[in-house]
């Protein structure tokens, strides 16, 4: 809980990760924020292709609709936390002198964008677009 706290606590104060070891490269720092930047991106595709899949597939059974529509929606969510997250963890690892920090979560982003492509497909291709 106190690891917690202490992450949320940076998330609103990132200036505090001064205190932590030594001030990196700053090749190495904005190659951070980069690839942060890169996470966002991700994030809005994802939340404008649930929107898109809402609003215009609306030939596709409801059901169908929504549930892919929300898949991509939290994925979106997800991956913008994920990336403040991301960023944090790595700044301080560089400060630190520490090796980066590992995720499953690009494993778990592409997979969760291939599924909802495949609904997609599926919906397409098998008839999902009751009419």
């Amino acid at each position: 809980m106190d690891r917690f706290r202490t992450a949320a606590r940076l998330w609103w104060a990132p200036e505090r990760l001064r205190a932590e070891g030594t001030t990196p490269d700053y090749r190495f720092s904005l190659a951070n924020e980069r690839t942060f930047l890169a996470w966002i991106r991700t994030a809005l595709a994802l939340v404008g292709g649930g929107l898109a899949v809402d609003q215009f597939l609306t030939g596709m059974r409801p059901g169908a609709r929504t549930a892919i529509a929300v898949v991509l929606l939290a994925g979106g969510a997800l991956c913008a936390v994920r990336a403040v997250n991301h960023w944090l963890r790595t700044e301080r690892a560089m400060r630190r002198g520490e090796d980066l920090p590992l995720s499953r979560f690009p494993v778990l982003l592409a997979l969760g964008t291939a599924l909802a492509a495949l609904l997609v497909v599926a919906g397409v291709v098998l008839g999902g677009l009751g009419r």
